[in-house]
Formats: C-alpha cells, structure tokens, sequence
C-alpha cells in the first residue's frame, strides 16, 4: 500500500509524532535509521456544548465497525474507483474507528442527550447505536464539477433497543466535502461533521416514537 504524500495545513496539526509508517502490499517497509516525523491530525465534535440536556435517554455508542483499511491511523486516499493508498505525512490521532466513537459520543452530549457514554460505564442502557464505516477517505477520481478532490464519508448506522434486542431503526448516512490539496484532512472534517449532525438529529427522530 503506497503513501499518497501531501502538505498538511497547519490548522489540524496538533502534534508531531516520531515515528512514520510506510504500508506496502505486503507490509511494512523501514525508510530508514531517522523516520520523518508524521503531523497527528483529529476530527471535531459538533453540537453546542454544554447545551441543556433534551432527552434522558441512555445511549451506549459502540466502536464502529470497518474494513481493515479504515481500522488503523491512517488515512486513506482513493486514487481511483478500486485504487487504495494512504496519505503520507499524516495520521489520525487514534484509530480512525475509536476516534469516530469518541466524537460521536461528545456531538450527542453537546446536542442534549445528557446520558450518553462508552462500552464500559456502568450505563444503564436504553438504546445501543451501532455503527459501520463504509468509506472514510478523499477521492482523487476526477468527479468533482469544480475540479477539487472529494472527501467522502460513509457511515450505517442501526439504534438498537437494549432492553429487547429490536432495531428499532436504520439508515445509511453520507457526505461529500470538497478537498484542496495539502488540506485533506480538514474536507473529511468538514464531511464528518455533516454526517454526525444528521445521525444526532435523525437519533432524536427515532427515540421520540
């Protein structure tokens, strides 16, 4: 798996970490004694914080699920309709299915849902969401009518009643940011917000049935 190798914008660098990682198809090759450092970038949580709790609903967010090409720290670039490679230079703060839980949960508490946490907490549950990421990544195809690059975000998202085991709905969420080059992180930033507002309002929608 090559490195796709951009300049990042330095809004979304938070950190510098020293070690980088060169996937290949069969694995991972060593670049040398000194490894260049990688920025360490992360997605943002959206909602009003600290807004006035809406609903008492307790909501456990599982980690989403994902391919293996998403389930690591890198990000991935499509170079074509079936072409994978991940962006050099850059990696996610953690792994992109953790760090997707984690905004989840932060968006839904900003967005009035007082009782909502993580696998672990000692939460009453009343609803489980489960999600799987289908596509994550910037898509260098050509498509766009502007001519930019395309992050695009895909994620299916079930609400399960806890206490019944019933789906109580389903949907799949999407979203398309466009992407200047050096600044792919901040499209798929700008994606996943859209993606995690609708899949807050469209919680709120179902657990007031």
């Amino acid at each position: 798996m090559k490195k796709h190798s951009h300049t990042l914008s330095p809004f979304f660098s938070v950190a510098a970490v020293g070690a980088a990682l060169l996937l290949t198809g069969c694995g991972t090759a060593l670049t040398g004694s000194t490894p260049a450092a990688l920025d360490t970038v992360t997605l943002n949580a959206f909602g009003a914080a600290n807004s006035s709790a809406k609903y008492s609903t307790q909501i456990l967010v599982a980690e989403p699920k994902a391919l293996k090409i998403y389930d690591s720290q890198n990000i991935v670039i499509a170079t074509s309709a079936t072409g994978l490679e991940y962006l050099g230079g850059a990696q996610w703060a953690d792994r992109l299915p953790s760090l997707v839980q984690v905004k989840l949960v932060e968006t839904l508490q900003n967005s009035g849902f007082s009782a909502v946490g993580l696998p672990g907490q000692g939460l009453a549950i009343d609803y489980q969401l489960i999600t799987e990421i289908r596509d994550f990544s910037v898509r260098l195809d050509g498509n766009d009518p502007d001519g930019y690059d395309r992050a695009k975000i895909a994620i299916f998202v079930k609400l399960l009643n806890d206490r019944n085991g019933d789906v109580v709905a389903s949907r799949a969420f999407m979203s398309e940011a466009s992407a200047t080059t050096g600044n792919y992180p901040a499209a798929l930033d700008t994606a996943f917000s859209i993606v995690a507002q609708d899949i807050v309002a469209w919680v709120g929608n179902a657990i007031r049935r």
